[in-house]
């Protein structure tokens, strides 16, 4: 297994037992490789919920450019809820992990497909 396939795994564990759901690897894979090199960079790889400026870069550079989304109050209230299904207390959330709940709570799982 290469260091992909590790850092998915690892998102799969989070999104089990953090989360509380079953990942859909092929989903989690697709995004997982969206993510480009940012995944192996420490600090690119995770979001700074506490962050204003990082949770605005999720959601223009992901929820609307990337997803096509339109901006309105729904999509901060969507991020607000994959950080609090992560955990509000948990430091490290992978980006993967965060653009994956938000990629199916949106339904916008054909932009991967």
């Amino acid at each position: 297994m290469g260091r992909r396939d590790d850092l998915i795994a690892q998102y799969a564990d989070d999104l089990k037992n953090k989360c509380g759901m079953t990942a859909d690897m092929d989903l989690l894979e697709k995004v997982t490789k969206g993510c480009g090199p940012a995944i192996y960079n420490a600090d690119a790889s995770t979001v700074a919920a506490s962050q204003p400026a990082e949770l605005e870069t999720v959601k223009n550079n992901f929820l609307i450019k990337k997803l096509g989304l339109s901006d309105g109050p729904e999509l901060d209230a969507a991020i607000q809820k994959a950080i609090e299904t992560y955990g509000r207390s948990e430091r490290n959330k992978f980006r993967a992990v965060m653009y994956y709940m938000l990629t199916k709570h949106f339904g916008k799982e054909s932009i991967y497909g």
